[in-house]
């Protein structure tokens, strides 16, 4: 199991604490937000002006952890992959998680495209709009930019795709050296993977630190939005939440069940032995934390633990389609709340950020949050002004809607190892039919 699984273990009763300080801010924000009048003032100061620093704040701290994060995660999840496993049925298992993030990043950005979140909002910023579709590169430009002629300036410059590439480039060279035969470049290989497996437990700390401060930045980003817009704030929120659990579930009864018919096993037998996971993932928002449940499951379906012993726990690091439906949904409410234009290079960037920053995705409170910071600077939405408003319209359902990616992640990492499994027959199908 990668070092993505061991911080990702953090009490469950911490975790639901935060969860309800964070509801309770969401809840006081907006209400107050919609109480008192627009531009209530206390003294010389108005009092949005005073609460808005403190928002302000919080997406700054998760911005400043961005990069660190994303360079940490990458190259201890692609390097985690052991080379000698990479044979049939890791071939099998990573073809797999990479059609259906493809399919699932697509399947968000269709519901969002569908259903507009956010289009009434009107938190519009003009200037920025225009600035932005007049600056947008070719589909060939993001394909070339995708690789950086400079990495170290890539990473000071926080350009996104090229800091990707390289981590994934450094972390299966890693996992390489990592597994050769030479005892010297073993060694060294074994020393830098602990250097940025060390980076990542400190890394993964702060962002626990940061989280700490979590209801405090959503009781004002969502005070000063509800301030500004009332009840039109909450309309958009609650279609964010339908596109995306509608998404969620167009995913199992669609994709996942006709992978099961493809194979010839029934989409029903596979939910029914799969929810114990399902359910425990949502509750625990925390796929690793689940891995053990998934694990049981897996054995009740007869799948052999030469196969759910590599492919789970690979789909754990790598397999986020919970989160690239969000990413999805949530990149097109921010732009239309903005009412900033997305070209068809933009849309191509956003599947291929998605699809990217899934591998480095870490099952911490936030972290999603992080990889969609991480998705609207790809398509140079710099969160600020209103931008940030309506990011932080997300971060204030943040909670609800992780619960939804977690219940996807652990079931597409199910659905996988029964594809492996049948394909290579080594299913029991009696245990399958038990």
């Amino acid at each position: 199991m990668s070092s993505t699984a061991k911080h990702q273990k953090a009490p469950n009763n911490a975790n639901s604490k935060l969860l309800v300080r964070i509801i309770i801010a969401l809840v006081l924000g907006s209400a107050l937000g919609m109480i008192l009048p627009q531009n209530f003032m206390i003294g010389d100061m108005s009092l949005v002006s005073i609460i808005t620093p403190f928002g302000d704040l919080f997406v700054r701290l998760l911005k400043m952890i961005m990069v660190p994060i994303i360079i940490c995660s990458l190259i201890i999840g692609s390097s985690s992959i052991s080379p000698d496993k990479l044979g049939r049925v890791g071939g099998k298992a990573i073809l797999f998680y990479a059609i259906t993030t493809l399919i699932s990043i697509a399947l968000g950005l269709a519901c969002a495209s569908i259903f507009s979140p956010g289009l009434g909002l009107d938190l519009s910023d003009a200037s920025k709009a225009v600035e932005k579709a007049a600056n947008a590169p070719s589909m060939g430009q993001i394909l070339l930019n995708i690789i950086p002629t400079n990495p170290f300036d890539s990473i000071a410059k926080g350009d996104i795709l090229p800091i990707i590439a390289f981590c994934l480039f450094f972390g299966i060279g890693l996992a390489y050296c990592r597994a050769s035969e030479d005892e010297r470049i073993k060694n060294s290989a074994n020393t830098v993977y602990s250097f940025f497996d060390g980076m990542s437990e400190i890394m993964f700390k702060i962002v626990r630190w940061v989280m700490l401060y979590a209801p405090i930045g959503v009781f004002a980003l969502m005070f000063v939005v509800f301030n500004k817009s009332g009840a039109a704030a909450f309309s958009s929120l609650l279609n964010v939440t339908v596109t995306y659990f509608l998404g969620l579930i167009v995913m199992i009864l669609v994709v996942y069940s006709a992978v099961c018919m493809l194979i010839g096993l029934s989409p029903l037998t596979f939910l029914k032995k799969v929810r114990p996971a399902m359910l425990t993932a949502f509750v625990t928002r925390s796929s690793n934390g689940t891995l053990p449940i998934t694990m049981q499951c897996a054995e009740n379906m007869g799948i052999p633990k030469s196969v759910y012993g590599f492919v789970l726990p690979v789909g754990a690091t790598v397999n986020m389609n919970g989160t690239t439906i969000y990413l999805g949904v949530c990149t097109l409410f921010i732009a239309n709340a903005c009412g900033i234009p997305l070209t068809g290079s933009d849309y191509f960037t956003i599947v291929i950020t998605s699809m990217l920053a899934a591998i480095g995705t870490a099952g911490v409170p936030g972290a999603g949050a992080l990889m969609l910071l991480l998705v609207l600077e790809s398509v140079g939405i710099k969160v600020s002004g209103s931008v940030a408003i309506a990011y932080g319209m997300i971060l204030g359902i943040d909670s609800i809607l992780d619960m939804g990616r977690t219940w996807m992640n652990v079931t597409g990492d199910a659905v996988a190892s029964v594809y492996v499994a049948k394909t290579e027959k080594e299913l029991d199908i009696e245990q399958w039919n038990s």
